[in-house]
């Protein structure tokens, strides 16, 4: 060894020193000594081309192949059956179904009440409920004018025997 190569190595490792490059993590220094010869730290060719890693083929799994998770965001849903059937005499009565469970059975229900739900819910909705109610309304106008004419005949007839 001669004198002139220990100052260049003394230069070197000086100049090592000083750059910027010996300041960073020595984490660096073992992937480049990882990396085959001819190849820089990225795993590529010095030329810049890349060559693809060779891979064993794996052997096709036996079953059915296990779901990927899906991205979406899943939506819990509630089954609730609610259920109002009305009478031509304008009763109405309300049963819910909670999936296959009955919560409530043979509800009695004011019209009126039908009348405010189903226009709270949707036009689509009040406008068909309303004709029934309507109707029923009728029926029973018709029904209690002639009752009245039944109760003042029976008033008459009463009055008649009173003599």
């Amino acid at each position: 060894m001669s004198v002139e190569a220990v100052t260049h190595d003394e230069n070197a490792v000086a100049e090592a020193a000083e750059s910027p490059a010996a300041e960073a993590p020595e984490a660096t220094e073992p992937a480049a000594a990882a990396s085959p010869a001819g190849q820089d730290s990225t795993g590529t060719p010095e030329g810049g081309e890349a060559t693809p890693p060779v891979a064993e083929s794996p052997k096709p799994k036996r079953g059915r192949p296990k779901a990927t998770p899906s991205s979406a965001k899943k939506t819990r849903t509630v089954e609730l059956t609610l259920t109002v059937t009305g009478t031509a005499d304008g009763e109405w009565q309300a049963e819910l179904k909670n999936g296959s469970k009955w919560v409530a059975k043979g509800l009695e229900i004011p019209a009126a009440a039908v009348s405010r739900a189903a226009k709270e819910l949707h036009e689509d909705l009040s406008g068909p409920i309303d004709e029934v109610i309507n109707a029923a309304r009728e029926a029973q106008a018709a029904k209690v004018a002639q009752l009245e004419a039944e109760l003042e005949a029976a008033k008459a007839a009463l009055a008649e025997l009173d003599v």
